[in-house]
């Protein structure tokens, strides 16, 4: 073979592996001998040239004259349909680009190398054009012309089920490439790690997803990694793992986004930490990184509450309250109230509450008014409170109590508020008298 014949097996090699949508594989030696007369050496580098030049009407038009040669080697005509596929490859005529590969492949007694590149780069523009059925037997074949297939190839194979969605059996190869990798002593590249990662994910596979989480923290440190490995500790039921890496992310700045800073909250009033979670919440809400509405202000007062802190508990859930217009929130508001024996605060919001309606429980409710209103010595309101809880079977017992005590309390107040007949001091030693004669 001549230098300007070789030169010219490099320059198409070249071509081919210089675009990142074509093969990139390492050529093996091969025995076979391949010829190129000289005419048709300068021909092809004539069309390559018109083609880097963006003139596919010359280039391709030179190429076609060259097909039509019937005394060309099948080697030669190989590389006419393999410079004419990346012609049309170049402008985006992907399916005329792999009847061009198909043509190559046609060929007989290509060199080995020829064939992987070609069937490589056939299988990418069947993953352009979204034909993955095709592509998947277009890799089997290239499987079957290569003695031991490369890492990229068996990720090939993997992408192509991946596709498919078949996941289970996208899963051996991916592994295998990811395998291969690491055995060259090569960090396995990220987008791979992400493919295996989501088919443990649609196979439920949890605890082999967190094993491919950790290699992409530890190799690709990005918070929304972390994130998910959280989320696939919560889905395991492992929340303290989840609490440690969300605190973790929170320290560093890495929540932002107010479902997960809430999410934090969560975690620590599940882990019995309430006082860390009002705290989070109080903050972030000042800073308007997590909006004051209905269900974050009944959070934070939750966290208040669980804390033992039911003074903080009122303003939040007072808030939430008046927002919402429900009157089961200004009951359990009341009942904050009815903790730091402010009464008059907790007459109001039981008031509220019980206008409102639509209570779970309107006995216990008018129960905790009575109460309050007993507090308050108001026992003609605090009668009534009762006697309207009397008809539920669940306080029956509770309301008539209280009712039998407050009439105690009414009657005892009645006769404290007597007055007593006016009495002449002769009357009192009459008395007194008496008795001592007795």
């Amino acid at each position: 073979m001549t230098r300007i014949q070789a030169t010219l097996l490099i320059l198409i090699a070249a071509v081919l592996i210089s675009d990142p949508v074509l093969a990139q594989q390492k050529e093996r030696e091969t025995k076979q001998t391949v010829a190129m007369s000289q005419s048709v050496f300068e021909d092809l580098t004539e069309a390559q040239t018109l083609i880097e030049a963006k003139d596919y009407t010359g280039g391709q038009g030179l190429l076609s004259k060259l097909a039509a040669n019937e005394k060309l080697t099948p080697y030669e005509r190989a590389q006419v349909h393999n410079l004419s596929g990346y012609s049309y490859y170049l402008q985006e005529r992907f399916q005329d680009a792999i009847r061009a590969y198909e043509r190559v492949m046609a060929q007989p007694e290509l060199p080995e190398a020829l064939q992987q590149s070609t069937l490589k780069t056939m299988a990418q523009l069947q993953f352009t054009i979204e034909d993955y059925p095709t592509a998947l037997e277009t890799i089997k074949r290239l499987m079957a012309v290569v003695t031991e297939p490369s890492a990229d190839v068996y990720m090939l194979l993997g992408q192509a089920y991946f596709q498919m969605q078949d996941y289970q059996a996208a899963l051996d190869p991916i592994r295998t490439a990811i395998d291969m990798t690491r055995d060259q002593g090569r960090v396995p590249r990220e987008n791979d790690l992400l493919l295996l990662r989501v088919c443990y994910y649609e196979l439920g596979n949890f605890p082999a997803m967190i094993d491919v989480l950790i290699e992409l923290v530890t190799h690709y440190p990005k918070d929304t990694y972390i994130l998910t490995l959280a989320g696939v500790y919560s889905e395991l039921g492992d929340t303290k793992k989840q609490l440690a890496l969300a605190e973790v992310l929170y320290e560093r700045g890495y929540l932002n986004n107010p479902t997960h800073i809430t999410n934090l909250a969560n975690l620590y009033l599940l882990h019995e930490t309430p006082y860390k979670a009002a705290v989070l919440l109080e903050k972030e809400m000042e800073a308007d990184r997590v909006p004051s509405d209905e269900r974050n202000l009944r959070l934070l007062s939750q966290a208040w509450y669980t804390a033992r802190e039911d003074e903080k508990a009122i303003p939040p859930l007072k808030r939430a309250a008046e927002q919402s217009q429900e009157g089961e929130l200004f009951v359990r508001l009341a009942q904050a109230h009815i903790n730091l024996e402010q009464f008059s605060e907790a007459v109001e919001a039981l008031n509220k509450g019980l206008q409102l309606g639509g209570l779970s429980r309107e006995d216990t409710a008018n129960i905790m008014l009575g109460m309050a209103h007993f507090n308050l010595k108001q026992l003609n309101q605090a009668k009534r409170a009762f006697e309207r809880a009397l008809p539920d079977n669940r306080s029956r017992r509770a309301a008539s109590q209280w009712i039998q005590y407050v009439e105690s309390e009414l009657r005892r107040q009645e006769l404290m508020d007597q007055e007593l007949p006016e009495m002449a001091p002769r009357q009192i030693e009459d008395i007194l008298q008496s008795n001592a004669d007795g």
